[in-house]
């Protein structure tokens, strides 16, 4: 799998932004993607150090509209730990300053 294909989007959320300051950094991923893809393609694109990758699926919430019912998507997230010293500039921009 390609490195673009196994990372989707950033997650973009408060806890994220507090795991930022530990180094910790927040990914959608591809449902079929192992630990080991995703670092690899982390340090592809952002050219930064792995130290450690953590997965997790994210079940899937019922959700109503008027009188039609349904669920969201399921999906998968990485929480990816960089090495010491490394950091993605992409997100150091947007921080929300206190």
């Amino acid at each position: 799998m390609d490195a673009r294909q196994v990372i989707i989007e950033p997650v973009v959320s408060e806890k994220s932004y507090a795991l930022m300051t530990d180094g910790k950094y927040t990914f959608r991923v591809d449902d079929r993607a192992h630990k080991t893809q995703v670092a690899r393609a982390v340090e592809e694109i952002f050219d930064v150090r792995v130290a450690a990758v953590r997965t997790a699926k994210v079940r899937s919430k019922p959700k109503r509209r008027g009188l039609h019912s349904g669920r969201t998507r399921s999906w998968k997230k990485a929480v990816v730990q960089l090495a010491p010293g490394d950091r993605i500039e992409l997100f150091e921009g947007a921080a929300v300053s206190e």
